[in-house]
C-alpha cells in the first residue's frame, strides 16, 4: 500500500488523506487520491468514515495540501486500525 498523508481540519472533525497512485493509466501522468472522511468517536478510537475521493494531478495536490495547512489543518499521523 501506498504511503499515505493525512490532514485534519480545526475542529477536528474532519480529515483528508493524500494518497498517490501506483498505478499509472497509459504511463500519460501520475496522480494522487485526495479522500476526505468524517471523524467519528474519538479521534483515534475509529477509523473516519470516508465520504469523498477525487483524483488529481500531484502538482495539483501539493497545491491543495499546501491551501488547506495555511488555513489551520494540520498533519497528523494515521493511528487506528
Amino acid at each position: 500500500m501506498p504511503k499515505s498523508y493525512w490532514l485534519i481540519n480545526s475542529n477536528r472533525s474532519e480529515v483528508k488523506r493524500f494518497m498517490k497512485n501506483d498505478k499509472s493509466i497509459d504511463g500519460v501522468f501520475e496522480y494522487m487520491f485526495i479522500d476526505t472522511g468524517k471523524i467519528v468517536g474519538g479521534l483515534g478510537n475509529k477509523p473516519p468514515i470516508m465520504t469523498n475521493t477525487v483524483s488529481v494531478e500531484i502538482d495539483l495536490a501539493r497545491e491543495i495540501y499546501q491551501r488547506l495547512l495555511s488555513k489551520g489543518w494540520r498533519k497528523i499521523e494515521k493511528n487506528w486500525n
